[in-house]
């Protein structure tokens, strides 16, 4: 029986493929900043969970890791949803900054840490990561969360050449979904082509045991991504990144003292 990591599985579609995979007799091994719905998970299919707490911004996190592939017995494929998300269309550098260290340092800890454990073991096993459509375009009110996701495509690139070029075996499996309704959504907010998590979820498992290359969830973005992409980047940089009229009563760069979360968002 295969067994899988899924790393940013206490919400939204780490969790949502965790439970899925469960209930169908898979071992799954999940990981995330927050106990409570793991627990829960592990509670509910004792036999087939395994979960620790890892924050993937902590170097600490790659032993971490492999305790938890030791407990699970082994791991066949890695699946990385772990991020955060911001909007900051005000460039708030700390909000910037959070976004860059959890989504391309811990992204790049992470993956590289599964790439090793396969290497070293000699095992043909599967790296799969939510990226996004929003590694399309550099977008103006997105502008690290963008950058970020871009840095996560470019990633799987090079590990897959350097895959092939060891004759590893190692497959790479990029997942792009669009919106995802979530509770980091703002309820306030209309989100085009939102999508739901239980909508999502089947097309995710899809990809990683098709092992997929690239998938765009769902067809109504990648039709859009395929627009998006020939936008002349002469003609992108001159078009409003705001979705609304930004608020006057906007808190200032000082004020802002949001949290960052787990990400299961564009």
């Amino acid at each position: 029986m295969k067994k899988i990591v899924i790393m940013g599985a206490s919400s939204g579609m780490g969790y949502g493929v965790a439970e899925a995979l469960a209930s169908r007799g898979v071992k799954v091994g999940i990981a995330a900043r927050h106990v409570a719905p793991m627990k829960a998970l592990k509670e509910k299919y004792p036999e087939f969970v395994e979960y620790a707490k890892i924050d993937i911004t902590k170097p600490e996190a790659v032993n971490q890791l492999s305790d938890l592939i030791e407990e699970l017995g082994g791991m066949d494929i890695y699946f990385h949803v772990a991020g955060i998300y911001n909007e900051n269309l005000y460039l708030d550098p700390e909000k910037d900054v959070a976004v860059a260290t959890t989504n391309c340092a811990g992204f790049a800890r992470m993956i590289s840490a599964a790439y090793r454990y396969f290497r070293v073991n000699k095992k043909k096993g599967q790296i799969a990561a939510i990226t996004s459509v929003a590694g399309t375009k550099g977008i103006g009110r997105l502008a690290a969360y963008s950058s970020s996701k871009k840095f996560g495509q470019w990633y799987l690139d090079a590990i897959e050449q350097l895959s092939n070029a060891e004759n590893s075996g190692i497959t790479i499996t990029d997942i792009r979904p669009g919106w995802v309704r979530t509770p980091l959504e703002n309820p306030d907010r209309n989100y085009p082509m939102n999508m739901t998590v239980d909508y999502v979820v089947p097309k995710i498992i899809k990809a990683i045991v098709r092992k997929y290359r690239v998938a765009v969830v769902d067809w109504r973005w990648n039709i859009f991504t395929g627009v998006w992409r020939s936008i002349p980047n002469a003609v992108w940089v001159k078009m409003d990144p705001t979705i609304s009229t930004p608020d006057p009563n906007y808190p200032t760069v000082g004020d802002q003292q949001e949290e960052a979360q787990e990400s299961n968002e564009i």
